[in-house]
């Protein structure tokens, strides 16, 4: 077997010797029936941008064909506010590449992600999933490139204090046992997430970790490999269930709210991204960030203001947004720099051969590391709709490339400082606010919404929906109202405690 598959945490993927990819009916089919699987799950996001699950019993081979070919009805206006109940039936139909047993199922289960259809047999245009499809199709049309993101999703693990080996209040990153306590929770959960297809790039602990009431918080972080887009959606949304999961499991609480207490760091999903034409990385040329790569940030500049509607979606995340806590509040980008909203991590340019110097043994390398160049957009937040969130950024990109004045925007927009500093604030009075409310979000997407709906990538329908939403928090003025009530902002906290 390709050695490539023997190492795949994905069972179905050693066991059929091919790809997720590549998965077929037949391969469910027969990994279904040779491995004693009893039950198949259907899973699927919904509005509120959580998994939903309905589960089958695999009564005999006709059965099986018949759900993995026809799906199943569900009623759509229980799962979106933009279905009526007078014609909400919908059909669900699995993706077989997405298909993963459950690590948590006692009778033996097959789990799969499915995509949403209309009565006439059509993709659903407002269903997240779909929505994100259209993006990275209409962003290849008009790039013919390929538009591809990972996330690093942010978390806080709660649980009794033990009094024991204490951390350092804040000072959580890549902290080692003892004094981190969740690193054997964190890994187990990778070990899972790999298992149901994801592409791990590492984990660790991260800054946030404090005690309040008895209980102790740690912040932890799961970083993925930049993937299909349409994929690390789908990644990031398994890898949020069996986090969840696995806790309940072990008595664990779970938040990836991005402020759960005033003073304390928030919980971020920063979404990398990186632009590919025939398998090679475009985002560097001859070692320096690439003309492509910059076209994209313009997008991203110009329309930051309404992509906090797709990734910023609760009132808590705009107390995320504030100075002063690696969190942006400005629209600008930068080398290395976690000041900005849109930074180029460190992307190893440099010529040296790190590995043979500190190896002496080691020959020389030649390894291509311009593959591993990304931007990474820092605004969003766990309360996210995912497929939203990388669909907005997808038609960001893209619009990049539909502006004349992209580079002049990418040029005015940079900084090379720390813009909360300071010697420099002139810097930082000429560069525009993000949004601070809900409400704000939302005005700032009804002003750009045509070039959401460009394509028809996002329906008008979920556009309305969002604007809708976001309006409802009656937010405006909220987080000056509790700037000085840490009561009512704890009551708030609690109130979103698990978004997303």
């Amino acid at each position: 077997m390709n050695q490539e598959l023997l190492m795949n945490p994905n069972q179905l993927v050693v066991f059929l010797k091919k790809t997720c990819a590549e998965f077929t009916k037949e391969d469910i089919k027969k990994y279904i029936l040779q491995n004693g699987i009893r039950m198949v799950n259907f899973m699927y996001p919904a509005g509120d941008g959580r998994l939903k699950t309905l589960n089958f019993v695999v009564n005999n081979q006709a059965y099986l064909d018949a759900i993995l070919t026809c799906g199943e009805r569900v009623d759509g206006s229980s799962l979106f506010p933009f279905i009526e109940a007078g014609s909400s039936d919908l059909y669900v139909i699995p993706r077989f590449r997405t298909a993963f047993l459950d690590p948590f199922a006692e009778i033996p289960t097959l789990s799969m992600l499915c995509s949403f259809f209309n009565k006439d047999g059509e993709p659903l245009e407002s269903s997240p999933e779909y929505t994100l499809h259209k993006a990275c199709q209409a962003f290849h049309e008009v790039t013919g490139m390929e538009f591809q993101a990972m996330g690093e999703l942010e978390y806080y693990v709660i649980a009794p204090d033990m009094k024991m080996f204490e951390a350092t209040d804040q000072k959580g990153y890549h902290e080692s046992a003892p004094y981190a306590k969740f690193n054997d929770f964190r890994t187990q959960c990778m070990a899972y997430i790999a298992q149901a297809g994801g592409q791990i790039k590492y984990g660790h602990s991260e800054v946030g970790n404090f005690t309040l009431n008895g209980m102790v918080y740690e912040q932890n972080e799961i970083e993925f490999l930049p993937v299909n887009a349409e994929d690390a959606a789908d990644q990031l949304i398994v890898a949020k269930w069996i986090i969840r999961n696995l806790a309940y499991k072990y008595g664990y609480n779970i938040t990836f709210a991005p402020k759960i207490t005033t003073g304390k760091a928030g919980s971020g999903l920063h979404i990398h991204m990186r632009i590919m034409k025939d398998a090679q990385n475009q985002m560097l040329k001859n070692g320096v960030l690439s003309e492509t790569a910059r076209k994209a940030i313009a997008g991203m500049m110009t329309l930051a203001p309404s992509i906090t509607a797709f990734g910023n979606t609760n009132p808590t995340s705009y107390f995320r947004l504030v100075p002063h806590q690696e969190a942006p509040t400005n629209i600008c980008w930068g080398d290395r720099n976690r000041s900005v909203l849109v930074r180029v991590p460190l992307g190893w340019t440099a010529k040296a051969d790190m590995c043979m110097t500190a190896n002496p043994l080691e020959a020389a390398s030649h390894y291509d590391t311009s593959q591993k160049q990304t931007v990474e957009m820092r605004s969003p937040d766990g309360s996210a709709d995912l497929y939203q969130l990388i669909a907005g950024l997808a038609v960001a990109c893209r619009h990049g490339f539909e502006i004349e004045n992209a580079l002049e925007i990418a040029e005015r927009t940079y900084v090379n400082v720390n813009i909360h500093q300071k010697e420099n604030a002139d810097k930082l009075k000429a560069l525009t606010q993000l949004p601070d409310s809900c409400v704000a979000s939302a005005a700032c997407l009804q002003q750009q919404r045509e070039i959401f709906q460009k394509y028809n990538v996002f329906s008008p329908a979920m556009i309305d929906g969002i604007i809708n939403k976001l309006t409802s928090y009656n937010d405006l003025t909220l987080r000056n109202d509790l700037k000085d009530n840490p009561e009512g902002m704890q009551a708030l906290v609690n109130q979103y405690f698990h978004c997303g």
